[in-house]
């Protein structure tokens, strides 16, 4: 199912330095501080979810109330992601997670891990899915490395680009990803919309990215993988109200589903990270995860930012979604066989008791 490869906003990703102090709050993310000023709400309104701009915000960005299936709850899969083990081989990162516990891993193509533009994609990713079976980890595609298709321009070029070609090719790599994903039994790929050109209008933007993901959700309706979009701080689609827009926009095509990051939900949302799982039920297809402060869009260590995790999970838990939970800690990878080990006893330990698991996905009180 391999293909062959078809050879602003500053600073949206908002992220820390790899090594160096913290960034206090309102310091790190153009974006993050733009979207909370929208929001009207600031670090201290993360815990109270009441006041009524808050619910029309939370209702008006899911569409309508948010459908939880009774007695649906599931237990809790927690994954990491390889973006936070760069710096090691990817069978020895898989070795790693399946020997720490997890569930599953986050799979994000790059150069050093599953290279998606080099020769033999087929063969590798079917060695790929031996391995993953062998060790028993499930997995999801994700597709937000920094220079895959470009090594000057980071996460260039988008869905948004002026060229329609540079567009093809970020839609040829999502593709791809589908490709990948339904070779491995990947339960979904992640993508975001990218940040709006310099001198582009908002609605030639909204245009540009429903027409690059047509092919793509094409490819994911015939492979039966569903394309989980992330709404990403400084980015087009940077919200859920905005991943409504873009549903709508589309016709609500089944493939089309959600990435929800938590931490993205504490930086900018109107609502809660709980809240914003309760909102974002219906079409959650993926979810990443990590500690965050309001307003800077820094990936933290879990205990780092202002998250009150036990409430998320539990609310996760009753959704009843069945994908991972993947930890991302993208600017970590200097350290991260550390947080790796350090991350799933802390999540464990703020799941609900009875929708946590063990290795073989039973449900487990203990661990």
């Amino acid at each position: 199912m391999i293909r062959n490869p078809n050879q602003a906003r500053p600073n949206a990703d908002g992220e820390a330095a790899e090594h160096g102090p913290r960034t206090p709050a309102g310091g790190e993310s153009e974006a993050g501080s733009e979207h909370v000023a929208r929001s009207e709400h600031g670090a201290g309104s993360e815990r109270g979810a009441g006041d009524e701009h808050g619910a029309r915000a939370g209702t008006e960005a899911a569409g309508g109330p948010a459908s939880v299936p009774d007695g649906a709850a599931h237990p809790l899969r927690f994954g990491y992601g390889t973006n936070g083990l760069a710096d090691l081989r990817l069978d020895d990162a898989l070795a790693l997670l399946a020997d720490l516990g997890y569930d599953g891993v986050g799979l994000t193509l790059d150069h050093m891990h599953l290279d998606p533009l080099a020769p033999d994609l087929a063969a590798r990713t079917r060695r790929l899915a031996h391995r993953l079976d062998a060790l028993g980890l499930g997995v999801t595609v994700e597709t937000g490395a920094r220079y895959v298709l470009d090594p000057r321009r980071k996460h260039g070029p988008s869905l948004l680009d002026p060229d329609p070609e540079d567009r093809a090719r970020r839609a040829d790599l999502l593709v791809r990803a589908v490709d990948v994903a339904a070779d491995l039994g990947a339960h979904a790929v992640h993508c975001f919309s990218g940040v709006t050109p310099a001198g582009t209008d908002e609605d030639t933007a909204w245009k540009r990215l429903a027409e690059s993901l047509a092919p793509v959700l094409d490819a994911a309706a015939t492979a039966g993988v569903p394309l989980a979009v992330e709404p990403e701080p400084g980015h087009l689609l940077s919200t859920l109200a905005d991943f409504h827009t873009l549903r709508r926009t589309l016709g609500d095509p089944e493939h089309l589903g959600l990435t929800l990051d938590i931490g993205h939900c504490q930086c900018l949302e109107p609502l809660p990270p709980a809240d914003c799982v309760r909102a974002a039920a219906p079409w959650l297809r993926h979810v990443q995860i990590e500690d965050m402060r309001r307003g800077v869009h820094e990936h933290l260590p879990f205990g780092d930012g202002e998250i009150d995790f036990p409430p998320v999970l539990e609310a996760l838990a009753a959704t009843g979604y069945q994908g991972l939970t993947v930890v991302e800690l993208p600017r970590h990878s200097h350290a991260g066989p550390h947080f790796a080990e350090h991350s799933l006893p802390f999540l464990r330990r703020a799941a609900p008791a009875s929708h946590r698991t063990n290795r073989s996905g039973e449900p487990s009180a203990t661990h």
